[in-house]
């Protein structure tokens, strides 16, 4: 990584270092490698260690950069797609990447309750998947599933983990999907959002609410946080994505 002159350019300084450090990444660094420290990055461009964590932290937002407690700051893998108004709609769990948990029967949040059309005291099938690329998590999902759509309780037969998180997806997938919709939001995580995700309280998330539609009902409400600095939308083909604010609304399918 060379040196470069600051002084003289006109747009602020850690903008240009930011522009510098980019083209660096890209031609001397791999995924996965750990840079220089600060202190030996500032004296290298002339900048002071200020300037040097704005960028930084501009090119940590971008997701070209990871900065993990005790390792030091990496270069971050290529960013994970969130496919988003596709025409191809299928359940969870048809190959879509993501690794089942756990799954139990619980009383969801009001919101959840509202957006199924459940009673708020009924519980649900709520199964816990999580996605992991190039070793690190970037999305963590809460699958609401009420028992009207997976009415075979016997056909689910293990106690607890992701064998019980598979079992459920299964017998979701007996019912014919009439469609498929995706709200996307921009929020903050939340305590378990970031102890999931590997990061601190208040980080930018997308949160991507998705409606799973069969006999003219929600048979199912996936909720699913992703990392922003880890996360591109890449939209399909099939027209708008809906932008909303609060929780899941409830909507006829």
């Amino acid at each position: 990584m060379g040196t470069t002159q600051l002084d003289t350019v006109p747009e602020p300084k850690y903008w240009h270092l930011r522009t510098v450090l980019t083209e660096a990444l890209d031609s001397e660094f791999s995924v996965g490698e750990i840079l220089p420290n600060e202190r030996d990055l500032a004296a290298r461009f002339g900048v002071a260690r200020a300037t040097l964590r704005q960028a930084l932290e501009q090119l940590e937002l971008e997701g070209r950069l990871q900065r993990r407690r005790g390792v030091g700051t990496t270069v971050a893998p290529p960013r994970v797609g969130v496919a988003v108004g596709s025409r191809k709609h299928d359940w969870p769990g048809t190959d879509d990447g993501w690794q089942p948990l756990d799954s139990v029967l619980a009383v969801p949040p009001p919101a959840v309750a509202d957006a199924l059309g459940t009673g708020r005291d009924e519980p649900v099938h709520t199964v816990r998947r999580s996605r992991v690329t190039d070793g690190r998590p970037v999305a963590a999902e809460l699958l609401h599933i009420p028992p009207a759509s997976v009415p075979d309780r016997t056909a689910i037969d293990a106690p607890s983990g992701p064998a019980r998180a598979r079992a459920v997806l299964r017998e979701l997938r007996r019912l014919e999907l009439e469609r498929q919709e995706n709200a996307v939001e921009l929020g903050s995580a939340h305590a378990e959002d970031a102890r999931q995700l590997d990061r601190l309280p208040g980080a930018p998330v997308l949160v991507v609410t998705t409606r799973y539609c069969a006999g003219s009902r929600i048979a199912a409400l996936s909720v699913a946080t992703y990392r922003a600095d880890t996360c591109r939308l890449t939209f399909g083909d099939s027209g708008d994505v809906e932008i909303h604010h609060g929780g899941p609304r409830g909507r006829a399918c």
